[in-house]
């Protein structure tokens, strides 16, 4: 816009509010005391405008969702149920990311997120989807030969397959079944739930879990419970968007079934 066209929009905003917003001081213009109040307030309204336009430039498809996931999730919950969504709601583009980092989503193409942690998060508006106990699993090969596992006690003949990030889970659970750690002598350690469950059902060990997370694999027997040992945690899933963000028909039409199936799975 010329300088001319810009007077004569602040002018026209003056006479609308009944107020001066600006001041000119020899060649310079500066906010009044109302100017400034009045900057501060809708200060943020602009931003989200700003925010949403680029938004939309970027990707004005309202039906695709650009969603971040913890990987062990993705992996072993959404991504099985994904043909479910497709069947559902087919208009809409799922656009999934593995990802255990927190989502900056004032500044990032990210729309929704799903985390596992205690649901309190700054700026974020979350939804809760599945609280998390967590039982032992193994490959039904352990429950023959000359070490057979039986009990919680029998896990001393057995090897503990344990997550990087979360090695504290095996140490809880041994406390409530009032069993020694210094008597388990072997264990091994992957970075990821998926790469633990994997070496489970081939037999490498026990590992720890969510049922929710394995049912597939327990319906089909590549994995059991072997015996009733179970550590209720205080994290659960959750999905999140940035609070106070508008939904669009992709993200609502995602919340919509997520939470209804994690009901039905529950």
């Amino acid at each position: 816009m010329t300088p001319s066209a810009v007077s004569h929009q602040i002018k026209t905003l003056e006479e609308f509010l009944g107020v001066p917003l600006f001041r000119r001081e020899g060649r310079r213009v500066i906010l009044t005391a109302s100017g400034e109040k009045y900057q501060s307030a809708i200060e943020h309204a602009l931003d989200e405008i700003d925010i949403a336009t680029r938004r939309l430039a970027a990707s004005p498809n309202a039906s695709s969702v650009n969603l971040s996931v913890v990987p062990g999730f993705l992996t072993r919950w959404l991504v099985p149920r994904i043909r479910d969504f497709q069947v559902q709601y087919p208009d809409v583009e799922l656009r999934l990311s593995a990802s255990t980092s927190m989502v900056d989503f004032q500044h990032s193409d990210i729309d929704m997120a799903i985390y596992f942690g205690n649901g309190k998060w700054n700026d974020v508006q979350s939804f809760f989807l599945h609280s998390v106990t967590l039982v032992p699993v193994c490959s039904p090969k352990l429950l023959d030969g000359p070490n057979p596992l039986n009990s919680p006690q029998d896990l001393r003949q057995h090897t503990l397959l344990r997550v990087s990030s979360r090695q504290d889970e095996w140490k809880m659970i041994l406390d409530k079944a009032e069993i020694s750690r210094s008597t388990m002598v072997k264990s091994m350690t992957f970075s990821s739930t998926a790469l633990a469950l994997s070496a489970a059902m081939e037999g490498a060990g026990v590992a720890l879990t969510d049922s929710v997370l394995v049912d597939r694999e327990l319906e089909y027997g590549q994995l059991i419970v072997p015996f009733e040992l179970r550590l209720k945690t205080q994290n659960a899933f959750y999905l999140t968007h940035r609070l106070g963000r508008q939904l669009t028909y992709g993200m609502r039409s995602f919340h919509d079934w997520i939470l209804g199936a994690m009901k039905i799975a529950s």
